[in-house]
Parts: structure tokens; C-alpha cells; sequence
């Protein structure tokens, strides 16, 4: 694999790092099976995208993007608190609607960004050689958000939302508004998600209504992948093990598909997605089996 190739991929898994954030507090931390992942991503393309062909600062235009991720979370959460709706119905239905949202945003189902500033026009001035700019810019992007993500599970309300996730009952006993804290909570994750593609689209240089299908499955194996590699016990390591899975995946699939003699294209991108998500699960059950079987 060439230098460019793996650069590129952990450009890739630092930004899809944002992504994994969002599925550990949905998935892992609220309990909540969240599927409005993949519509939030391309959400936040799209509407980055189309705000900067109108001539809208890169930053805001994010800035917009993350607004835009948390409400479809909130609407997410909403059906299910709201309506009632079953949580991984009600992120089905928050999902498909937002495929015909991102191409009204678009106009069409794609929007270049061709000769459009972005985000990485902003660490210009740093004088960094180009091959090694967009890899150190992202990782300084992921690690601020990673930091203060990381405070925030440890606040009061962090707290509060972690006590929501293992038990609902116990937490409303003690006086926590758990219905506000999964809204919160899942406008968070969606936030992250939709900054993710916004990021994303600025670096491919272009928006596409397709972009976000597999995100769910990225992040999973992001989440579970890492924390089966560097078995963390902390939060802290755990939230940034997510980070460092997501790299360690998109390093794990480019080296794949740009290993000619495995005889891999761009194409079975979503095989070698399933296998590595798989073998991560399994890995994660028998280390599950074998510490029951200690503990017995």
C-alpha cells in the first residue's frame, strides 16, 4: 500500500472517529439502537455542501451541518418518547425520510464541491507539505471533539445521561429527566454524525445521497473493534479506543482492497466491512465467554 493510499485511509478513520463517538453514546452508553446514522451523515454533507456553493464559510457551514444532525436525532427521539414508536423503528423511519430530505437540500442526488474553500483552507498557513496537511488537521479536528466529549460524559449530566442508559427506572427515582437526556443525547450523536459527513464531503469534494449507507456498520465495527483490540477499562480509554478503532478499520480495509494478490476491488468494500465486523464480534463474545467463565 503507497504512503497516499494510507494517509488517505487515516484521514478516513479519523473523520469516520467522530461517527464512532456517536454510536458509542446511542448504542453503548443510552442503550438506544439508533439507525439515523445513516441518514445524519449524508445529512450534514449535504447541507454543508449546499451552503458552501452559496458562498458560506466552510466553518459555519459545519456548524450548520452539526444543528441540522442533532434535529434529525431529535426526531428520532421524539417518535419514540412522543409516539411510542419502537427506538429502532422510529431511527428506520427518521433514516428513509432523510433520503428525500438530502436531495431537496441538494437539488439532485449529488452537489460537487470542486474549487470550493473548505475547512482544510484553514490550516493552509501551517505550511505543512500537502501529502501530511489533511491526516494532522483531522487528527487535531477529532482529538478537540474527543476531549470534549470526554468531559462531557464525566459532568453532572454526562452522568446523569450514563445512569439514563443502565437503568431508566433507578435514574427517574433519583429526580433524572431521562426522556430529556435521550433527546439530548441522541441530538448529540446525530450532530457528531452529521459534522463527520460534513467533514467528509469537503475532503472528497463532493456531496452524495448514498454516502451515509454502511455508516451504522462503520461505526459499529469502529466501537467494537476497538474496544476489542485495546480492551480499555475506563471511559476515557473506551471513547477514545472508538477513535482509534475507526483507524485501525480503514487502515485494515485499504490495505485489503489495495492488496492486489487477495484479488479485492472498491466494490467489495461491503464484504470485507461484514467480515472485519464479524470477526470483531466474535472476538468480543469469546472474550466475554472466557472472563464469565473466570468470574465463575
Amino acid at each position: 500500500m503507497s504512503l497516499v493510499a494510507f494517509l488517505g485511509a487515516i484521514e478516513t478513520g479519523l473523520i469516520f472517529g467522530l461517527v464512532a463517538l456517536g454510536v458509542f453514546l446511542s448504542f453503548r452508553v443510552l442503550n438506544f439502537p439508533d439507525l439515523t446514522v445513516d441518514g445524519s451523515f449524508a445529512f450534514g454533507a449535504a447541507v454543508a455542501a449546499a451552503l458552501i456553493v452559496k458562498g458560506w464559510d466552510p466553518w459555519a457551514a459545519s456548524a450548520v451541518a452539526i444543528a441540522a444532525g442533532a434535529c434529525a436525532g431529535l426526531v428520532t427521539a421524539t417518535l419514540n418518547l412522543r409516539l411510542k414508536v419502537l427506538n429502532l423503528l422510529a431511527s428506520i423511519l427518521t433514516m428513509i425520510a432523510l433520503y428525500s430530505v438530502n436531495i431537496r437540500v441538494m437539488g439532485g442526488p449529488t452537489l460537487p464541491l470542486l474549487g470550493q474553500k473548505s475547512v482544510l483552507n484553514s490550516a493552509a498557513f501551517l505550511g505543512i507539505p500537502n501529502p501530511w496537511l489533511a491526516p494532522l488537521f483531522f487528527l487535531l479536528v477529532t482529538s478537540v471533539v474527543w476531549l470534549l466529549y470526554a468531559w462531557f460524559l464525566h459532568c453532572e449530566t454526562g452522568l446523569a445521561m450514563r445512569a439514563t442508559g443502565a437503568n431508566p427506572v433507578m435514574a427517574r427515582a433519583n429526580g433524572v429527566r431521562t426522556e430529556r437526556l435521550v433527546l439530548a443525547g441522541l441530538a448529540i450523536s446525530n450532530g457528531l454524525a452529521a459534522f463527520a459527513g460534513a467533514l467528509l464531503a469537503q475532503l472528497q469534494g463532493a456531496a452524495d445521497v448514498t454516502m451515509g449507507i454502511g455508516t451504522i456498520v462503520v461505526g459499529l465495527a469502529a466501537v467494537i473493534g476497538g474496544q476489542t483490540i485495546f480492551r480499555a477499562k475506563s471511559l476515557l480509554g473506551l471513547t477514545l479506543s472508538c477513535v482509534a478503532g475507526s483507524i485501525v478499520y480503514h487502515v485494515i480495509v485499504a490495505m485489503a482492497l489495495n492488496a492486489t494478490t487477495l484479488g479485492f476491488t472498491a466494490s467489495d468494500l461491503n464484504i470485507v466491512t461484514s467480515a472485519l465486523v464479524c470477526l470483531a464480534l466474535a472476538v468480543a463474545g469469546k472474550g466475554a465467554g472466557v472472563a464469565k467463565a473466570k468470574r465463575a
